[in-house]
């Protein structure tokens, strides 16, 4: 169930909404609420989480840019900790902070049946981030948590690199936006080692640079299970991709790779195509904006003739002419695996 808009911001109004709210969780049916945009504030979460006591069905709650601050996310936190059919709760955009994600995890310490958590573009900092890890030692049904935009830092991931050596739940992780810079990155890179239920990084624009790249693609020549690891925005230069190029040679589970917006040229996709001609298990390869010329897409086209499992090549808005098109062009006639290619300049 979708709430549109709640227009109204006038006492009475506000109380008939907070009404609307507890009655819509009374329905013994509802699985789905998405009350995404609309401004209910603490008040109105006040009135979901006495809902939400009782309720045994609802399983997803949207609660991204609804203005709930503080006291709302503490009040919902005390819920978490009484209900038993939320699975997932997306909190994102609502300018929580410390003390706020700091209630959050204490709930997650008791609460077992969360197992989707997203807190993106919120600004929870190094101390947010160090209750969560705490909750994510003892918690043991998450799977999934966005920590996009977050402001963790790079002491934030070198303490959740901590407990992904031990934890065993989590699946998916995205840490984008979040100034972990190479520190943080190594620091997750040598949990990589170990761990092994992670499936989905996401780092995009952490300023990891070649020396963070590199360690993960150390990371990469042992472990087998991550699937997707995003890497856009991140200042990654020849040398960190030759090193993931080395480490995509070895890897036999890897399935996604996002370089987007990263400035490898030509010299960094000759690496990739090497890599390319030996890997057996990449199936899309995003190279959107990577500063790619002709010599560079000509090397990747030749690599195409012997690759058989790529489905997804995306060359966009990088410096292709008349002669790296014409490669792409005959190499298609042959290859029959790729089912998607972008190169528009």
């Amino acid at each position: 169930m979708k709430v549109q808009s709640f227009k109204s911001a006038d006492q009475s109004s506000i109380s008939a909404q907070d009404k609307m709210l507890s009655s819509i969780l009374t329905n013994s049916r509802l699985a789905t609420l998405d009350l995404s945009g609309n401004s209910i504030g603490e008040n109105g979460v006040q009135a979901l989480v006495e809902a939400l006591k009782t309720n045994s069905t609802l399983a997803t709650l949207n609660l991204r840019c609804t203005l709930i601050r503080l006291n709302g996310v503490q009040a919902l936190a005390e819920a978490l900790k009484a209900n038993s059919s939320l699975t997932t709760l997306n909190l994102s955009l609502n300018w929580i902070r410390d003390y706020a994600a700091q209630a959050l995890a204490e709930a997650l310490k008791i609460n077992s049946t969360l197992t989707t958590l997203n807190l993106e573009d919120n600004t929870i900092g190094e101390n947010g981030s160090l209750a969560l890890v705490e909750a994510l030692k003892t918690n043991s049904t998450l799977i999934a948590v966005n920590l996009r935009g977050c402001s963790i830092g790079g002491n934030g991931a070198q303490e959740l690199a901590k407990t992904l050596k031990t934890n065993s739940n989590l699946t998916t992780l995205n840490l984008g936006g979040n100034r972990i810079r190479d520190n943080g990155t190594r620091a997750l890179a040598d949990a990589l080692k170990t761990n092994s239920t992670l499936t989905t990084l996401i780092l995009g624009a952490n300023s990891v640079g070649d020396n963070g790249a590199q360690a993960l693609a150390e990371a990469l020549k042992n472990n087998s299970t991550l699937t997707n690891l995003d890497l856009g925005l991140n200042s990654i230069r020849e040398n960190g991709v030759q090193a993931m190029s080395e480490a995509l040679k070895a890897n036999s589970t890897l399935t996604t790779l996002n370089l987007i917006l990263n400035p490898i040229g030509d010299d960094g996709a000759q690496a990739l195509a090497d890599a390319l001609k030996i890997n057996s298990t990449l199936t899309t390869l995003n190279l959107n904006e990577n500063s790619i010329g002709d010599n560079g897409v000509q090397k990747l086209a030749e690599a195409l003739k012997s690759n058989s499992t790529l489905t997804t090549l995306d060359l966009y808005c990088n410096s292709i002419g008349h002669n790296g098109a014409q490669a792409l062009a005959e190499t298609l006639k042959t290859n029959s695996t790729v089912l998607i290619l972008g190169f528009v300049n």
